[in-house]
């Protein structure tokens, strides 16, 4: 019976099915590791997670039975152990499981208990639940093995302690959400921990995956709460944490050796460094060669150009200045001076020819008819053509701009300004992009590749926000302040909260119900949006799955 044990934390990205480079990391991993005993990788690492369809394929269940099968012998060296993430087909059923690979041979699998099936998660669309899971033996110690979700519950927790198990080995692959870092540690693992007695490993995956973005952060923590280890967040990382059997009582206890605890970026730092990473992953595991986008002299651009560039580097963004005749010198000004700061390349393309080709070719379709927002939105489309162009003509991927509010209420042209190939605002509210830009304005994120400096003039943080589609047009001639707005959508969104429950809390009737009636009607655009990383509770996409067509309302 062992009394002391090396258990390695890998912390990693991963590419969702691509099951060669998955096994090759971790192979990478255990030959940095050969005095490990244990190698401890995130949920489902072999595959990806999340799946989604992919895991219909019988390919892809086959090819991940024979990798896992090569991993196990590999260990057959005297070297590490390991425990990987992968799926299993038993009795015709699949589930989320781990193995643990021990000795050239799969010496252990348990599966899931807890199935989510919330919010980003579908898992009882493909798995099965496992029954509640026996620990496993383990160099003479027993380790319990809950998967992720399965610690956001006690039943598995107390089976496990009931049954024996000494140390608590989660494999996770927890997205980010706001607060959520907080949630994981002092409100379910600690729980875990105290209300058995037994030590937690918390590890989870770090990396974008389309519109999910997975911090990372895993930990330890002791059952008197005590946090032992924090790895960092947002990068991947291997720790190495080390345990030994001490006498605690009238019993023999398994205490970790306090080790790294890593400082976790506060927010709105933890926004900014979402959105950085999923755009960089995105980008990166779809192979392109760097982004284009509008660059208007607005905040939205302007943060999204530093964005951009603190995920793939300056030479990787190429930013496009589209003038109208509405444009404004001071916002020709900000684009230049945005640019600058960043160190990126500014390309001025003038629309109006476009504009002026358009209004001949439609001229007497439209004639007796004056002006009105079918030529404000071809002004949008014109430059959303143009920024399409230029990414079908040398290849980097369009990135689009418009955030959470101008979305929530259809405030954005759709096959304008919503053409793209990623959003990473689209799950951020306006009053978020204020903060974050103030926020990058003064620090660099951990993670970014940016400058250290300002990365906009304070004068597109702090001048009234404007499409600059007709002269003098400002956002708020058609939408409230976004301070109000924002608490509006905030009630209607990720809340659904009632518009009487909303008034109760002191906004004006007319203007909820007004807004609330823009939400629905907006619906098939955000249909068509390009996706962007998911921030909080209720993102456009996974989370919130709307009816196009409906008739309820709810004033």
């Amino acid at each position: 019976m062992a009394d002391r044990l090396i258990i390695t934390l890998a912390q990693l990205n991963q590419q969702v099915g691509d099951l060669a480079a998955n096994a090759d990391a971790m192979r990478r991993v255990r030959a940095q590791s050969p005095d490990s005993d244990l190698i401890v990788f995130p949920e489902m690492q072999l595959i990806g997670y999340p799946p989604e369809d992919l895991i219909l394929k019988p390919a892809l269940i086959a090819r991940a039975a024979q990798d896992l099968e090569s991993l196990a012998r590999e260990t057959a060296d005297g070297g590490p152990a390991m425990l990987v993430g992968s799926v299993f087909v038993r009795d015709g059923a699949l589930h989320n499981g781990v193995a643990l690979l021990e000795g050239g041979r799969i010496a252990a699998v348990r599966f899931k208990y807890e199935l989510p099936n919330y919010g980003t998660f579908d898992e009882k669309r493909y798995f099965l639940p496992g029954p509640l899971p026996e620990p496993v033996l383990f160099k003479g110690v027993m380790l319990g093995l809950p998967i992720c979700e399965d610690i956001w519950h006690p039943d598995v927790c107390r089976h496990l302690a009931q049954l024996g198990a000494e140390i608590f080995i989660c494999v996770n692959g927890s997205p980010y959400e706001i607060d959520k870092g907080v949630l994981r540690i002092d409100g379910v693992a600690k729980r875990r921990s105290g209300d058995t007695g037994i030590p937690l490993v918390f590890v989870n995956r770090v990396g974008g995956q389309d519109e999910v973005v997975f911090d990372g952060a895993s930990f330890v923590v002791g059952p008197e709460g005590a946090l032992w280890v924090q790895a960092p967040d947002w990068e991947e990382a291997v720790i190495r944490t080390e345990w030994n059997r001490v006498r605690s009582g009238n019993s023999l206890r398994w205490r970790c050796t306090a080790g790294d605890v890593h400082d976790l970026a506060e927010h709105p730092e933890d926004i900014y460094c979402a959105m950085v990473l999923a755009l960089r992953d995105y980008v990166d595991k779809n192979r392109f060669p760097g982004v284009v986008l509008g660059l208007s002299g607005g905040i939205d651009s302007a943060i999204t150009a530093a964005i951009a560039v603190d995920a793939l580097g300056a030479e990787r963004v190429w930013c496009v200045m589209l003038p109208s005749r509405y444009t404004s010198q001071e916002s020709l000004d900000d684009a230049a001076a945005c640019a600058a700061l960043l160190g990126t390349r500014l390309d001025t393309i003038p629309i109006e020819p476009a504009v002026d080709g358009f209004a001949t070719m439609l001229a007497p379709a439209f004639a007796g008819r004056a002006p009105d927002l079918a030529e404000e939105n071809l002004q949008s489309r014109i430059r959303g053509t143009t920024l399409m162009a230029l990414s079908n003509k040398f290849g980097p991927m369009l990135v689009t701009t418009g955030n959470k509010s101008e979305m929530s209420v259809g405030y954005a042209t759709i096959y304008g300004d919503m053409n793209g190939g990623y959003n990473p605002l689209k799950d951020a509210y306006k009053t978020t992009i204020f903060a974050i830009s103030r926020w990058r304005n003064t620090r660099r994120p951990k993670i970014g590749r940016g400058p250290d400096g300002p990365v906009m003039p304070d004068t597109v943080i702090t001048k009234p926000p404007s499409a600059e589609l007709r002269p003098d047009q400002k956002d708020s001639d058609s939408l409230p302040d976004y301070a109000v707005l924002d608490a509006i959508l905030n009630n209607l969104i990720e809340q659904e909260r009632s518009v009487d429950q909303i008034v109760g809390e002191g906004f004006d009737r007319p203007t909820v119900e007004r807004i609330e009636r823009l939400v629905n009607l907006a619906e098939y655009k955000r249909r068509q949006a390009p996706p962007g990383v998911k921030l909080g509770s209720r993102n456009f996409g996974r989370d919130r799955r709307y009816p196009i067509t409906h008739g309820f309302r709810t004033a």
